[in-house]
């Protein structure tokens, strides 16, 4: 499998604003003059190898939306945040509007941040393409129908070209979709949400955001253990410090990088993503964050190092 993310944002979208950009512009041409950088020709290997990635990229803006490419014809998607625009367009630019998609969509949980890219989703737009919405919430359509519905909207979700089916799963079931197997595991968020475990080819991909993991009870016992067991690559919401999540921000509904290290170890994860990122955290906290996440790592571990990544828009990982 290939894993590409196209928005890795919590809660809302957080785009660089424009004193953000000038501030990387700044620091990376002084840097350039303190390494004597005088050739045009120099420039690519100079952002690659002298930049951080706070300074040369970001981790971008968009809220929930990854890709999961199985080398099938229809598309694979976790959760509608604005990432899917993205991920749209640049289907269309590659592909073009005439030939006719099919997507899977699994849906974490149906809060805004998660389904409020779908009225910019073009294919949408599109006769001919089928749009299959799986998840665990009876009220899938509903929520659709509602954030599409005058006076929010201008375009009725009724009146989307596109054929969108919803597909209601059981959690702890699991299901053959599109030549992966899928179980879905009821998390604890507001309202519910569900992670989901991807296998295909011999390989396992989790996919947990929107799940608050009390660090009092992270033992072998505790079920996520069993459902992250193994992964290739386990996506995982760390939205907060832990600080936070066990103080003001308990019972929102959201878990911490230290937990997230933990859960992965228990479990023998391979790869840690850390993902749904705090949006008043800008790119140097994150970085931070990722640092300080790798050192707990080496001081805590007992067997093979995980390989911790921070997503950003744009993250590619092969599995």
């Amino acid at each position: 499998m290939l894993i590409r993310f196209w928005g890795t944002r919590g809660s809302l979208p957080a785009p660089l604003n424009y004193r953000a950009v000038r501030a990387k512009v700044r620091e990376a041409l002084l840097i350039g003059l303190e390494r004597g950088l005088q050739r045009a020709a120099d420039v690519e290997a100079f952002i690659d190898r002298e930049l951080a990635f706070a300074v040369r990229g970001t981790y971008g803006g968009n809220s929930s939306c990854v890709e999961l490419v199985t080398g099938g014809d229809q598309f694979v998607l976790c959760d509608l945040g604005t990432g899917v625009r993205e991920f749209g367009n640049n289907l269309l630019a590659k592909y073009g509007p005439a030939r006719k998609y099919q997507f899977d969509v699994f849906l974490s949980h149906l809060h805004w941040d998660h389904i409020m890219g779908f009225p910019f989703f073009t294919p949408a737009f599109i006769p001919g393409n089928l749009i299959r919405i799986h998840g665990c919430h009876g009220a899938m359509r509903e929520a659709f129908v509602r954030q599409q519905s005058d006076p929010c909207f201008p375009v009725d979700f009724r009146t989307l070209a596109a054929t969108i089916e919803f597909v209601e799963l059981k959690p702890g079931q699991r299901y053959d979709i599109n030549g992966l197997s899928v179980m879905p595991m009821l998390q604890n968020h507001a309202n519910d949400s569900y992670g989901y475990r991807f296998e295909h080819a011999g390989k396992t991909v989790v996919y947990s955001t929107d799940c608050e993991h009390k660090y009092q009870i992270l033992d072998e016992r505790y079920p996520f253990v069993e459902f992250f067991r193994g992964a290739d690559v386990l996506i995982f919401d760390a939205m907060y410090s832990l600080a936070d999540q066990i103080s003001v921000k308990e019972d929102w509904g959201h878990s911490s990088n230290i937990v997230a290290v933990e859960l992965a170890q228990l479990a023998g994860v391979k790869h840690l993503v850390m993902y749904h990122h705090e949006p008043i955290h800008d790119d140097r906290m994150i970085e931070r964050i990722l640092g300080e996440t790798r050192r707990y790592d080496e001081i805590s571990r007992t067997g093979a190092a995980l390989t911790i990544t921070s997503a950003y828009d744009g993250l590619e990982i092969a599995v």
